[in-house]
């Protein structure tokens, strides 16, 4: 297995990626004999499936799950001093993995012109869909019709820019908005659980048109309106809301957060309404994830709000 490696965006530095299960997710999805013989079939039933996820989730949120919590520290190398709770307080591994940060770990870039990361990940960012060689392997583009399963609002998009952030099982797994904005109610577009990791995503790029997945419109002062979809996996049925809808949450305030697994977010932006930073766009163009942190920039708006019809 070819190691999985990344730029951290706070050290400029190319980083291995260290991957938990690896073993698991390389013998499901990595072995081309197992994908030919029987890799279809074990993928149906069980990796795909609500039942293990949800029988796997539920042993996360057993007390005796709690031993694996100081471990799993220690091989990821997580800063504790950031958790709001001392470990002690964790009855479960779920309930670290849900934990939340000290707001002065994660503070919000300034500006309303400003639009910020909205979770700790690994990002890549598109300004142009419809330019665009491929999202993830070149020559091999989602729909975003099949996506949003909407073919107007995928028409909307078409030509605008598009920020895929994969979370991993180490990272802090609450999400939060981008910008001011007013919220919708969030709806659901019902799927499968595959996995979201990279090794996964190399064997079929479709995996985020086929997984669970949720969407909330954002009308925004600055941005226009954007689609921000938090997108399922293997181990991560649970899609948390914590957010009130149809008021207006300030940049930087939680939407919501995923239980135990690992998963992703995509946001997608109408056409000219967001320049992303340059170290970002250098980052993708290499074909390279950039790990960045909630509330550092993400990129300026283009447009006053006086000159776009749908706003705040």
């Amino acid at each position: 297995m070819e190691p999985l490696v990344y730029l951290d965006r706070k050290t400029g530095k190319e980083e291995a990626e260290l991957v938990y299960g690896a073993k698991a997710l390389q013998f499901l999805y990595g072995n081309d004999l197992l994908t030919n013989i029987l890799g279809i079939p074990l993928l149906h039933l069980f990796i795909r499936n609500p039942i293990f996820s949800t029988f796997y989730g539920s042993w996360q949120r057993s007390p005796l799950s709690k031993r694996k919590i100081q471990p799993f520290i220690k091989a990821f190398q997580i800063d504790s001093s950031e958790f709001v709770e001392p470990i002690e307080k964790f009855n479960s591994f779920n309930d670290f993995f849900v934990r939340k940060l000290k707001l002065e770990t994660r503070p919000k870039a300034p500006g309303a012109d400003v639009a910020i990361i909205p979770a700790d990940g690994r990002y890549r960012f598109y300004p142009k869909l419809s330019e665009s060689d491929g999202f993830l392997v070149k020559n091999e583009k989602f729909c975003l019709d099949t996506l949003l399963e909407d073919p107007s609002l995928a028409k909307k998009y078409q030509h605008g820019s598009m920020v895929i952030a994969r979370l991993c099982p180490s990272d802090y797994h609450r999400y939060h908005f981008p910008c001011r904005c007013i919220p919708s109610e969030t709806t659901l577009i019902n799927g499968w659980l595959y996995s979201v990791n990279p090794i996964a995503i190399k064997k079929n790029i479709h995996i985020f048109t086929l997984n669970k997945r949720t969407l909330c419109r954002l009308v925004t002062e600055n941005f226009g309106e954007i689609l921000f979809l938090e997108i399922g996996a293997t181990n991560v049925g649970s899609i948390h809301q914590t957010y009130v809808p149809g008021i207006v949450h300030e940049k930087g305030d939680e939407k919501g957060y995923f239980s135990f697994g690992a998963s992703s977010l995509i946001l997608l932006f109408e056409e000219g309404e967001i320049m992303f930073d340059e170290d970002l766009l250098a980052a993708s163009a290499r074909g390279m994830e950039i790990r960045c942190l909630m509330g550092q920039s993400m990129g300026k708006a283009l447009k006053q709000s006086a000159n776009n019809g749908q706003r705040m």
